[in-house]
């Protein structure tokens, strides 16, 4: 078996962008992903303006400004923003508003409050003024000419507006990523029917395609398949005909009743298969009929993790993401784990109050009640023990659902 993070790198290694491009409105790319960059044609701002409603003035005029000898200017004109005034004339003042550009000759805005208005209309300045103040600069936050959002870079709201900011009303950005998914099982029964002797719910199936559509996949389901090598394999040629990788779930030891191995080796080929990984040993990375393939395994717990350690950053990549891999936090854990495991395990747990992470009270493969108690996992090395106060490595499930 190879090690968690030798097979995260085989997946990543692996992944190649799987998906075309397509052109859309700016309004309506939220989420999708940037196939190139985009490139600035203006300065922003594209003036020199007023970051203050107020007073727009030749710095030299208030030199000699203060309480005791006020300087008394008259408005000249008035700026509001959207509009463009005339250059300055020296002894005068200009009335300017957020945003409005700063007419020329003029190098500071003096703050509305910072003035008197007196009864001729004229302003009254009691203090000198620094060139600059309360001036936002041309091209101060962008140039001409920079990337202002890179390729492979998702389009959430911030980077939107910032591509909004520079003029850009469509952008290239890669289709959404078709996954062909199927649940491996003839216990498997459909929530809201009747369940036999034997059966169970097929909860997966419902936690899988949640997943999927929080990486905002377009989802082919399959539903369940019996345990025959000829329904897994009528499977696999469904979904790759019309999908841009396959995900199954379940069927993934080498029992009798298994059939996902040797349906991927008659189709195609198998270039991983286990990996030292607590809850989710049986995972596989592959091709079937020149289609991606991810194996995930049945257990519920198992599923749902490999999932978010595995399939997520590998997917991500061939939607043309370019960060792909989750960062843990540094937290305190509030629990021990006294039994150093032969695989590396990811816990389920849960921040509490009091700045620390608790442990859900069993770590069972088929207890999907911790996977919904926790808000994230925690990475336990193999052959580690954790005693209460240490730091360990957690992963919230925010960053992991996204």
């Amino acid at each position: 078996m190879i090690t968690y993070n030798e097979a995260l790198q085989l997946f990543l290694n692996h992944a190649r962008v799987a998906v075309g491009t397509e052109t859309v409105p700016t309004l309506y790319a939220e989420g999708r992903v940037l196939a190139e960059d985009v490139v600035s044609s203006i300065d922003v701002p594209a003036w020199d303006n007023s970051q203050m409603d107020g007073y727009a003035v030749f710095s030299d005029d208030l030199a000699k400004a203060s309480s005791e000898t006020p300087v008394d200017l008259p408005v000249s004109q008035r700026i509001p923003a959207g509009t463009s005034g005339q250059a300055l004339c020296r002894g005068t003042t200009a009335r300017i508003f957020t945003g409005a550009p700063i007419p020329a000759q003029a190098d500071a805005v003096v703050a509305q409050e910072d003035v008197t208005v007196n009864e001729d209309g004229s302003i009254r300045f009691t203090k000198p003024v620094v060139p600059g103040t309360w001036v936002r600069r041309r091209a101060c936050d962008i140039a001409s000419g920079s990337v202002v959002a890179e390729a492979g870079r998702v389009l959430e709201p911030a980077v939107l507006g910032l591509v909004a900011s520079v003029g850009c009303g469509y952008v290239k950005v890669y289709r959404h990523l078709r996954v062909g998914v199927f649940f491996s099982g003839s216990e498997l029964v459909a929530p809201g029917e009747p369940l036999p002797e034997g059966g169970i719910y097929n909860s997966n199936r419902y936690t899988i395609r949640a997943l999927l559509k929080r990486l905002d996949c377009e989802v082919y389901d399959l539903g369940s398949i019996p345990d025959t090598l000829q329904a897994t394999r009528e499977a696999f040629e469904r979904a790759a005909k019309t999908a841009d990788v396959i995900i199954s779930s379940g069927g993934m030891s080498v029992g009798e009743e298994d059939h996902i191995k040797p349906a991927v080796e008659s189709l195609g080929r198998i270039d991983m298969w286990r990996v030292a990984l607590k809850p989710g040993k049986p995972v596989a990375l592959g091709e079937v009929l020149g289609k991606p393939f991810i194996g995930l395994p049945g257990n519920p717990v198992s599923s749902f993790v490999t999932f978010l350690l595995l399939a997520r950053p590998y997917l991500l990549k061939l939607q043309g993401r370019k960060d792909v891999q989750a960062m843990p936090a540094q937290i305190r854990a509030d629990f021990d784990w006294t039994k150093p495991g032969a695989r590396e395990e990811f816990v389920r747990v849960r921040r509490n109050d009091k700045g620390g992470l608790d442990l859900y009270h069993t770590q069972n493969s088929q207890v999907l009640t911790s996977c919904a108690w926790a808000d994230g996992l925690v990475d336990i090395p193999a052959g580690s023990t954790v005693k209460k106060g240490d730091v360990v490595l957690y992963y919230p499930f925010g960053d992991l659902f996204k």
